[in-house]
């Protein structure tokens, strides 16, 4: 998973590889399965694709897998990064990012390693097109890539920045740990306040003045969703520790976390989803037909 450093990180988790595939879980129109990659003794933390025939999850080993529909193949792998979070604008082109400041992408026919100018663990990655992309990490980094190449925008610092998420090239948010959320105008990042001490681990919104933040309130005291309106941001706790959020629209969101935590929001309530494992979740992604994909240290699910 990708969040904690005293948890989970920006470091790579300890993967018990399980031997059996939990049952599917269904609940209204969602159908998700949960199932190991038996062959591969590693985990995944993050999940995204553009379809539910074109998903990308990436974990240990600097492995990147392939949903096409009909099952995982492995399209990237090698090395000693641990790949903590994937995005891209298209098919054909997609990034991913993870320690000692690696980043792949791929361009429709090959993934190829690129030069990010950073050595810290980067963990987030974002967006508005091909030529503005966005990636967060270790150390207040910020890196950007034109379309041409990587520059370092911030780093240097003693925060982590773990997720990253905008609605535009002039609005995006970050998030990291000490309850940090910095927004982004399109010129300058600053510092906004509402995410209080919590650890702050993934963000997500359907518009401007409707976005999530998912995190951890500390070791054994539960989880925390935050809520920004466009003017103030509100918060809920939560019995586990969540560390991803996305969805398709306002009334269709998800979070996932610890102990197979999986909770849904309508657009106006959250309820707590029966998983049917107790492993841990650090990436759910969902596409237009409502097939979540949910990726972990012990594995990823598919629709």
């Amino acid at each position: 998973m990708a969040c904690t450093p005293a948890i989970i990180g920006c470091t790579a988790p300890v993967v018990t590889p399980t031997t059996t595939a939990p049952p599917t879980s269904t609940a209204n129109s969602t159908v998700y399965h949960l199932v190991n990659p038996y062959s591969l003794n590693i985990g995944f933390s993050a999940v995204w694709g553009t379809s539910s025939s074109d998903v990308f999850a990436v974990g240990g080993s600097a492995t990147v897998l392939h949903y096409d529909g009909k099952g995982w193949s492995t399209v990237f792998s090698g090395g000693t990064s641990w790949l903590y979070g994937v995005w891209g604008s298209s098919s054909s082109d997609v990034f991913a990012v993870g320690t000692e400041g690696t980043i792949v992408h791929y361009d429709g026919t090959a993934w190829s390693t690129m030069t990010s100018g950073s050595t810290d663990s980067l963990c987030g990655v974002w967006g508005s097109s091909a030529s503005d992309v966005f990636v967060v990490g270790q150390s207040d980094t910020i890196l950007h890539y034109d379309g041409k190449s990587w520059s370092i925008v911030s780093n240097g610092g003693t925060s982590w920045f773990y997720a990253i998420w905008g609605s535009s090239s002039s609005d995006a948010f970050i998030v990291g740990n000490r309850g940090i959320i910095l927004h982004y105008d399109g010129k300058n990042w600053v510092n906004i306040p509402g995410g209080g001490t919590d650890l702050l681990c993934g963000v997500w919104g359907s518009s401007p003045t409707d976005v999530f933040a998912v995190g951890d309130q500390g070791v054994g005291s539960g989880g925390v969703i935050l809520h920004y309106d466009g003017n103030e941001w509100s918060s809920m706790n939560t019995p586990k520790s969540l560390e991803w959020v996305s969805g398709n629209s306002a009334s269709d969101i998800f979070a996932v976390g610890s102990g197979g935590t999986i909770l849904h929001y309508d657009g106006r309530v959250w309820t707590d989803m029966n998983s049917g494992t107790t492993n841990d979740f650090s990436g759910v992604w969902e596409d237009t037909s409502s097939d979540v994909f949910v990726a972990g240290p012990n594995g990823a699910a598919i629709p």
